[in-house]
């Protein structure tokens, strides 16, 4: 657990998260809707910090990237979480967390992807669920790998205010953005989201980082 970033205090001991275009206002003891922002003692907490619960060195196109380090692997990491609802997730267990976590902290992290260079890894992926409210723990690996010359990935949903995505695309060497359909009815509908926030971070990410979208 670690306070939160990108937070605001709210009325009555609530708190406003300004991670996401959800837009949460969560009350005392209460998550947002990625169920792992939590109001403790009128504080945004980020409850998945330093919580892996998938650990793997994946080929680097299951993630997928097919024109960034093709034919590599890479160390892939994810927690619980997102922010938003498909109806038709496949990691939807994941997300609400019902399996076992292991704590490996950022510098622990890196020190893996340092020790599997030697087995092909080309850096760390942050991904299975939604590595973007994971955002806290992604953030601080990310600047300790880049540090240490270490490429970074994420795949995301890409729904995220604009401010807390570009502060992390300065750390981020390639994304994968999962665009689930073309018209807002069908996030709506779906997903519990919209699709212009989505096209946004698309936007602003390109130029920034390598980008594939599927």
């Amino acid at each position: 657990m670690k306070e939160a970033l990108y937070w605001e205090k709210s009325e009555a001991d609530k708190v406003h998260c300004l991670l996401c275009p959800q837009d949460c206002i969560i009350s005392p003891d209460g998550s947002g809707r990625c169920l792992v922002r939590k109001n403790i003692g009128g504080r945004l907490d980020a409850m998945n910090y330093g919580a892996v619960s998938g650990l793997a060195l994946d080929p680097i196109e299951k993630k997928p990237l097919y024109h960034f380090y093709p034919g590599s692997l890479i160390l892939s990491a994810g927690s619980r979480g997102c922010s938003l609802a498909c109806g038709f997730c496949q990691n939807w267990s994941s997300v609400r967390g019902e399996g076992h976590a292991e704590i490996i902290t950022p510098a622990d992290l890196v020190d893996l992807a340092e020790a599997t260079r030697d087995r092909g890894n080309c850096g760390i992926a942050f991904t299975y669920t939604e590595p973007l409210v994971w955002y806290e723990y992604v953030l601080e690996a990310a600047k300790e790998a880049r540090n240490r010359g270490i490429k970074t990935v994420l795949v995301t949903n890409g729904f995220i205010r604009p401010q807390p995505w570009l502060e992390l695309l300065e750390t981020i060497d390639a994304v994968n953005i999962d665009l689930k359909a073309f018209n807002t009815r069908f996030y709506q509908e779906n997903c519990g989201g919209s699709l212009q926030p989505v096209q946004e971070a698309i936007a602003l990410a390109v130029g920034k980082c390598h980008v594939e979208v599927t």
